[in-house]
């Protein structure tokens, strides 16, 4: 096993595209009990890159952050992450079975903090961005930053979706803006600029309840 160590300002529409939020469902202020520490561990992790198909699954990543606590809160900065540990993070290169070559990834979290935002709410289920997101990448004859608009800037972000009922945050394919970039070696499983989808489901512990108002 492989371990790795672990804006909001501007026009409406461009923070409502940020946040996830759409003019009909956009939330103003809200609610977060019992906030404070938080820790989520998710299971087979997948990122994958989106043009040539090519992806690695972390056995395990485990998020360590804080949420605001109360009402009336912003949605913008609700919480932050503090630490984040890609575990056991493999490729399986070739197709055979049983026992595809598997290279092994490390995975390290940049520029941390990361922000929390929360933007729209409807039965349940707050939906939101984790922005300002930087990582890089090393494994054998490997190596990328994985970030936002470019490979220096700290813009990176992707969407989740946090279900009350269960506890669970699932991080989304769609409305993130990551890619590789200064990709070195890598045997074309992922080029510079192409872009990077990660797909996993986190339980908060402790659970936590997010609504608006």
């Amino acid at each position: 096993m492989r371990y790795a160590r672990p804006v909001i300002a501007g026009p409406a529409a461009a923070l409502a595209a940020i946040l996830g939020a759409t003019a009909a469902s956009a939330a103003t202020t809200w609610t977060i009990r019992p906030g404070g520490a938080i820790t989520a561990t998710g299971m087979k992790v997948v990122s994958t890159d989106t043009k040539t198909g090519s992806n690695w699954t972390c056995q395990s990543v485990t998020v360590t952050g804080k949420l605001k606590s109360g009402s009336g809160l912003s949605g913008s900065g609700a919480g932050s992450v503090s630490a984040v540990t890609f575990n056991s993070c493999t490729n399986p290169l070739g197709k055979t079975s049983p026992d595809p070559l598997r290279v092994i990834f490390e995975i390290t979290a940049t520029d941390l903090p990361w922000h929390i935002n929360v933007g729209s709410f409807s039965t349940g289920v707050a939906t939101g961005t984790i922005s300002h997101m930087q990582m890089q990448l090393q494994g054998p004859g490997c190596t990328a930053v994985l970030g936002g608009a470019t490979a220096t800037a700290t813009d990176g972000h992707v969407r989740f979706r946090y279900t009350n009922s269960t506890g669970r945050l699932k991080i989304l394919t769609t409305g993130g803006n990551l890619h590789f970039y200064n990709v070195t070696g890598c045997a074309g499983l992922w080029n510079d600029n192409d872009p990077l989808t990660i797909s996993g489901t986190f339980p908060l512990s402790p659970r936590q309840t997010i609504t608006s108002p």
